[in-house]
């Protein structure tokens, strides 16, 4: 049993300003394995208190010490990879080999992809006598979920940083040991004090005390559509700047010239990675309707072929759900389609066979899905895969469209031209061609309610900048 009470406030590990122990469950074995601390507004206090004092310093850094900083950065974080990879798999239920491969990289890819940006980047730029310069836009607010963590931790701290902002997290507190060690590693690398804190809590109290805080100059919030609206609801009386990357319900367009068995084998496994867990995961199959009985096939084998169990095993595809909460969820959603009169094709309600421990729900596929149905409006946050016929192009572009999400699409067809004109027609942040996996140094963020705003690369670092224009900086030519 861990025990990580202390927050990490200007540059030291402190107490809380009042003892509120929480449990961190295991959510393979149902067991805690640590306990932390649920903060205040008091602790916010002291912690945005800490990065305006630094602010006035560290916005003043030049590029190159910035850079050197995240170096360092990096070469800690490479150093500490195998204990991250281990922590995030006992945090949220990760399979190890997922946290080693993916979890764990993708916050080693942002480290590197915002030093490669930060080299380029101009902050000033004249044009004619006018001075278009970049600033620091001033202490961030970042509150990040428990499905991705690393990934979504440093892709709001590595941007914020080189942009020279001050910031307080508050992770989730469902997962809150990877942002911890994360503290840590910052800490090594010799991150002045103040630059960066930390502060455990839910979203009511530490959430709501950053979003609504008046010395927090931004917030940048990583979560569901409802937790994005309450963050924002917060913000509101201070005018302060709100990013947000918020739910999805992402369609997959098969088209009728696809390798159908190949297209519909990588969209099971997409969608099931991270056990469901992922924003971004194309949790709507669309299908030519001549092709369905095919698809649904296909679909039903990569679903049992699946392997759910110990995150630590090998073999294992997905392991749990995050928590018992997400898996009541999934379990309602599940019977909800069913009562909706989908056709379920694999997987159902309940656990998998022989797993009586743990938040294990089965890789589970519905056919007969019309768009309609609640288990495609709403996000479900678990390994439950919809599929749709469609009749034609235009009816799979209507369809993938009908949602009042926009996070990410997926086309898949044999004709590169046909796919990259059906993927400029879909209503989303960004779009997948035949499989191709994300670019972290494209962008990542939504339309609609999957939110405003756009992470990664120099998108991502923007974000975190005021434009200024200096009138009369430089004397106009005669």
């Amino acid at each position: 049993m861990k025990e990580c009470r202390q927050f990490y406030i200007d540059g030291k590990w402190v107490n809380p300003n009042t003892d509120c122990d929480f449990m961190v469950i295991n959510p393979a074995f149902e067991e805690p394995i640590a306990i932390i601390s649920l903060g205040s507004a008091a602790d916010v206090d002291k912690a945005v208190a800490a990065a305006k004092r630094a602010f006035a310093s560290f916005s003043e850094t030049t590029v190159d010490q910035r850079l050197a900083l995240l170096q360092e950065i990096i070469r800690v974080y490479e150093k500490r990879s195998d204990e991250m990879a281990e922590t995030i798999s006992q945090e949220m239920g990760a399979p190890l080999s997922l946290s080693r491969k993916a979890q764990v990289p993708a916050g080693l890819a942002h480290l590197a992809e915002t030093v490669n940006v930060l080299q380029h980047f101009k902050f000033e730029e004249l044009k004619g006598s006018t001075l278009m310069r970049k600033e620091p836009i001033g202490v961030c607010g970042l509150i990040t979920p428990w499905n991705w963590p690393m990934n979504q931790i440093v892709c709001k701290v590595a941007p914020a940083l080189a942009a020279g902002c001050t910031m307080v997290l508050k992770p989730s507190e469902m997962a809150p040991l990877s942002a911890y060690l994360f503290a840590g590693i910052l800490h090594e690398a010799g991150l002045p004090p103040g630059v960066f804190n930390l502060v455990n809590g839910d979203g009511p109290t530490v959430g709501r005390a950053i979003a609504s805080h008046p010395d927090v100059d931004m917030v940048s919030f990583t979560g569901s559509t409802r937790g994005g609206v309450a963050v924002a609801v917060a913000a509101a009386p201070t005018v302060k700047r709100v990013t947000q990357e918020l739910g999805g319900k992402s369609a997959h367009i098969i088209l009728d010239d696809a390798d159908l068995t190949a297209a519909v084998e990588d969209g099971v496994r997409t969608c099931l990675r991270n056990t469901g867990q992922s924003c971004n995961a194309p949790t709507r199959m669309l299908i030519p309707r001549s092709k369905m009985g095919d698809a649904t096939r296909v679909a039903k084998q990569a679903a049992k072929e699946t392997i759910v169990g110990d995150p630590s095993a090998d073999t294992t595809a997905i392991g749990p759900l995050s928590s018992k909460a997400q898996f009541e969820k999934v379990q309602s959603m599940i019977r909800k389609g069913i009562e909706e009169g989908a056709e379920l094709i694999a997987g159902g309600p309940g656990r998998p066979a022989g797993v009586s421990k743990g938040y294990f729900a089965q890789p589970t596929v519905f056919a007969g899905v019309s768009n309609d149905m609640t288990i495609a409006r709403e996000e479900i946050f678990g390994p439950v895969l919809c599929m749709i016929a469609y009749e034609d192009e235009d009816d799979a572009v209507r369809i993938a469209n009908d949602s009042p999400y926009g996070l990410s699409g997926f086309v898949s067809s044999t004709n590169i031209d046909r796919a990259r004109r059906v993927a400029k027609r879909i209503r989303s942040g960004n779009v997948h061609v035949n499989g191709a996996r994300v670019d972290f140094a494209g962008c990542f963020g939504g339309y609609k309610q999957s939110g405003n705003g756009r992470e990664w690369g120099e998108a991502g670092l923007e974000e975190f900048l005021e434009l200024k224009a200096i009138f009369g900086y430089a004397p106009r030519s005669k």
